[in-house]
């Protein structure tokens, strides 16, 4: 990650108007801080993603990372691959989480050759992968959207190839779930949020961010004909999971 990390104060202060969240150049240049502090276990999940994705990466295929925001991925596969070449294309929306990805990889030596689109991943064509990597980005998506979505990535994926979805999700159960909230806020007071940044955040993430049950993953991913599935990290609600093609 950056190594100037800019402090997250996008919700510190109390707002007339709550507009749906963006990432936009105010979020991009404080995203790192923002992640550490939201995300429960984020380093943890992309350290073992790029191990994962060097173990099944399939030379002549690629890697796509759809949600590339500003790289913090890209920059792992670099260092995990070292000396062997590899290709990924990264795909995200927001321009000025592109333009700081590109400026990470101008001052990075690798043998990876990272090729970058500002484009909404659903519009994305993909082909020859061997990884396919979406993190916390699918529940940004319509219902209909994400369906269609890991169908592309499947029909996309060489046999054998992978698919590493992390997102927030959420329980049936109202009693599981009002318990996976309340231990998540703690997670953030402990971080440094204040209620009132909690609170904006939440009302600015509402209908724009929409969390799924963790069968819900399941059900889409194996009804689009993955062979086998696993969730190998939950943190309340927060799930990685990985299938196989």
């Amino acid at each position: 990650m950056d190594g100037d990390m800019n402090k997250d104060r996008v919700f510190a202060d109390k707002l007339t108007t709550i507009t749906p969240f963006r990432f936009n150049e105010k979020v991009a240049r404080v995203f790192d801080d923002m992640l550490v502090r939201s995300v429960p276990l984020y380093g943890e999940v992309l350290k073992q993603q790029a191990r994962i994705a060097w173990q099944h990466y399939q030379q002549g295929t690629q890697i796509f990372d759809l949600g590339c925001s500003h790289g913090n991925l890209g920059m792992l596969l670099l260092d995990c691959f070292g000396e062997t070449a590899f290709k990924m294309i990264g795909v995200d929306s927001s321009w000025p989480m592109i333009q700081r990805f590109k400026k990470r990889l101008a001052v990075h030596d690798g043998h990876g050759s990272i090729d970058l689109a500002c484009a909404g991943i659903e519009n994305i064509v993909i082909s020859n992968a061997s990884v396919v990597v979406i993190n916390l980005t699918l529940q940004f998506l319509d219902k209909q959207k994400r369906d269609s979505l890991i169908q592309s990535a499947f029909t996309g994926l060489r046999k054998g190839g992978i698919l590493l979805l992390t997102e927030k999700t959420v329980h049936p159960d109202s009693q599981m779930n009002a318990l996976e909230q309340e231990y998540y806020y703690q997670f953030k007071r402990e971080n440094g949020y204040t209620d009132l940044e909690i609170s904006q955040k939440r009302d600015a993430l509402e209908r724009v961010l929409v969390p799924e049950t963790v069968a819900e993953h399941e059900n889409r991913i194996q009804d689009t004909g993955f062979g086998s599935f696993n969730v190998w990290l939950k943190w309340f609600n927060f799930t990685s999971m990985i299938a196989v093609k």
